[in-house]
């Protein structure tokens, strides 16, 4: 009892001296909040990672950059080289325009151009995280069976994270994939699990502000970009005959496909806007996720200048929204990784449909 009223009186300590600072000491005048800077500045990538400040200091740790010029060659070092004054060997960030953020440079003409750039920045460090966490994640589970099989336990049932991820594996597989992939499930199989654990995972770690989770890997549209293409290439470059029969000459009237192939053309935008609506869709739904909590988050400052009582109650406020949204969002992580694996699944089993003819002569021999 005695323990948690002190820790009630240390939190009441604590949240009076944040929402009260007159109570604390002399009031010191701060600068103006900018809130579209602090949205951005999570969700956009960034060649340093910022983990807090200390006055006007910025405490980040620096990530390797690696560019190349046109008219020097290659050049590697820490992005805290940036921020000397004038830059570093002719590389700076720019501040304004369509590269700002960016690393540029001047070339010999005078003109600020970009260089070749594949730098480490903080998505990548991200990525590189989550696919090694994935993997031990994955293999570790593996390595739990393959224990048992050996000793001879056939029956056993992993218990805590491997008995969740054996669930989740085997909801996937035997309710989404197996189901609307067909008959050749166990080709595609892999490559939708692997989907479907890769997004939830990703989508999980971009709630958590704490290093080296917190980045905003799916809801960044080059990731949903190349997920999509993934999808994209293993419907088409794996689609049988029957599947490209229905786009190049499709069961319809003669007149709709010659002599002007209005569904030709139909069917073709369709290849494109499949895996365009996928990428689209997940990644408005994590990236707007991500702007309505920092949104609330910033309500705690912006109400500082209002007066002590209207920011500790928009404060209290703000904490309680925040938190309800953080458990939604941890259900929308799942919803937007099953929906991702689940209609990636129908479109390739659309492509590996059956021709109409085998169709109705197994419906024949099934009603036989």
């Amino acid at each position: 009892m005695t323990k948690r009223v002190v820790t009630v009186g240390l939190f009441l300590a604590v949240f009076l001296s944040i929402a009260f600072p007159a109570l604390a000491g002399e009031k010191k005048e701060r600068p103006p909040v900018d809130v579209r800077e602090l949205l951005l500045g999570h969700l956009e990538d960034s060649y340093h990672w910022h983990f807090f400040d200390i006055g006007e200091k910025k405490i980040a740790l620096p990530l390797p950059v690696l560019v190349h010029s046109k008219e020097r060659g290659w050049f590697a070092f820490l992005s805290s080289r940036l921020e000397e004054e004038g830059g570093y060997k002719g590389f700076t960030l720019s501040t304004e325009g369509k590269t700002k953020g960016k690393v540029v440079e001047t070339d010999s003409t005078g003109k600020v151009v970009r260089p070749f750039d594949i730098s480490i920045t903080k998505n990548v460090v991200a990525l590189f995280f989550s696919c090694f966490l994935l993997m031990f994640i994955v293999l570790s589970l593996s390595r739990w069976y393959k224990k048992r099989e050996h000793a001879g336990e056939l029956d056993a049932v992993p218990g805590g994270i491997k008995g969740a991820l054996e669930m989740f594996i085997m909801s996937i597989h035997d309710g989404v994939i197996k189901s609307c992939v067909g008959k050749d499930y166990q080709r595609y199989s892999p490559y939708l699990l692997t989907l479907f654990f890769f997004i939830i995972l990703n989508n999980v770690l971009g709630l958590i502000p704490i290093f080296p989770a917190g980045a905003n890997l799916t809801g960044n549209i080059a990731v949903t970009m190349g997920l999509a293409l993934c999808t994209m290439v293993a419907i088409n470059l794996f689609g049988n005959k029957e599947y490209w029969k229905e786009i190049l000459w499709p069961d319809v009237p003669i007149f709709m496909k010659a002599p002007i192939p209005i569904m030709q053309v139909i069917e073709f935008f369709g290849i494109f806007t499949k895996p365009m609506a996928l990428m689209i869709r997940l990644f408005a739904n994590i990236f707007a996720g991500h702007i309505i909590i920092l949104a609330l988050t910033s309500l705690v400052f912006l109400t500082v200048a209002m007066g002590p009582i209207l920011n500790a109650s928009m404060s209290v406020v703000a904490v309680l929204f925040s938190a309800l949204m953080l458990v939604l969002e941890l259900l929308v992580a799942y919803i937007q990784a099953y929906v991702f694996t689940m209609l990636s699944a129908i479109f390739i089993g659309l492509s590996r449909q059956e021709p109409h003819k085998k169709k109705e002569h197994k419906l024949k021999t099934e009603n036989i």
